[in-house]
């Protein structure tokens, strides 16, 4: 609905609004339509992770029935031993009756009952013997078949956790990026980008909103939109900041500055210490770092795409402690 209602208030616009702001428009249409692309992607992957984890349950909830099924029949042959246990008792104590009758008749009948009776007795302590080694195997099973449903309740318990740190991560990033566009919505099209990708939000500044050709000083229109930035991290003391240099691949000769990953270094400085001087912001929480022109965007063939490529990239990472540590749990 969202999207069908930017169509049309673009096509409207499109008509009777100046093309500046018809641009606007079309380029939060279009941001809109790369938000619903990357978060489908990252629904995607979160299902295939959850039915992943379902089809462990699946198996452990298996593994359960079998355990049911084994102990269910050792409790029926225990059963049946038992009661063929009681019937060789009655046996002897028939016999220990006889034989004491048999003490008052022929020595031949009373030699037949005793050995009888010590045969039988014998047979006894066996069965006996039998007996307790299938109870002590029927206590094993029902300890295995307890530590198992323990097992189950835990990876249920994990996968419903993962399942809640999932959706809260989706929804801090969402809520993180919705700030960050709204403190920089004046320099949105003006060379800055917002964007949500692997579960962080990058604002993109691209060389021209920060310094002059060649410069580590940050101009003072750059300075405006870093310290609105700033504000926004203030704001939110569990979101850790990366702030990487770009450069195209062009050399530099002469000056301080060596080549470019000086460049791409002392400029990733520069906007870390802008953002720092709001005193709110805890300094452990930000890392410069340059790139040089390794991690380019478009290929330096033109100076178009070399332009794209002289950026700042400030990556703001929601705090997943809780996360990670619940993956790594065995």
């Amino acid at each position: 609905m969202k999207l069908f209602w930017l169509i049309t208030v673009a096509l409207l616009l499109n008509a009777c609004v100046p093309s500046k702001q018809y641009k606007d428009l079309k380029y939060q249409y279009d941001n809109c339509k790369a938000d619903i692309a990357r978060l489908s992607a990252d629904n995607l992957a979160y299902t295939t992770r959850n039915k992943d984890l379902e089809l462990q349950l699946a198996e452990a909830k298996q593994q359960v029935n079998t355990a049911e099924k084994t102990v269910s029949q050792m409790q029926a042959s225990c059963d049946l031993l038992k009661a063929d246990y009681d019937k060789l008792n009655t046996s002897y104590n028939n016999l220990v009756e006889d034989n004491k009758q048999a003490l008052n008749s022929k020595d031949t009948e009373t030699k037949k009952a005793l050995n009888k009776l010590q045969s039988t007795q014998e047979e006894l302590f066996k069965r006996q013997d039998e007996l307790q080694q299938l109870n002590a195997a029927l206590a094993e099973q029902k300890k295995a078949l307890n530590n198992t449903e323990l097992e189950l309740q835990k990876r249920e318990q994990k996968v419903s956790e993962l399942q809640r740190l999932l959706a809260e991560k989706d929804s801090i990033t969402l809520a993180l990026k919705n700030k960050v566009a709204q403190a920089l919505g004046g320099f949105i099209n003006n060379g800055l980008k917002v964007e949500q990708r692997n579960g962080n939000v990058y604002v993109s500044m691209d060389e021209k909103l920060l310094f002059a050709s060649g410069s580590t000083v940050v101009d003072k229109n750059g300075e405006v939109a870093l310290k609105n930035l700033a504000q926004v991290l203030a704001e939110n003391p569990d979101i850790n900041v990366e702030v990487e240099g770009h450069t195209d691949n062009v050399p530099i000769s002469g000056g301080a500055i060596k080549d470019n990953w000086d460049l791409s270094v002392l400029r990733a400085t520069s906007v870390t210490k802008i953002l720092l001087n709001n005193k709110l912001i805890n300094p452990k929480r930000i890392v410069p770092s340059g790139r040089s022109e390794y991690v380019a965007i478009a290929k330096n063939d033109n100076a178009d795409n070399k332009k794209k490529n002289r950026r700042i990239e400030i990556i703001l990472k929601p705090n997943l402690d809780a996360l990670m540590e619940l993956l790594e749990k065995k």
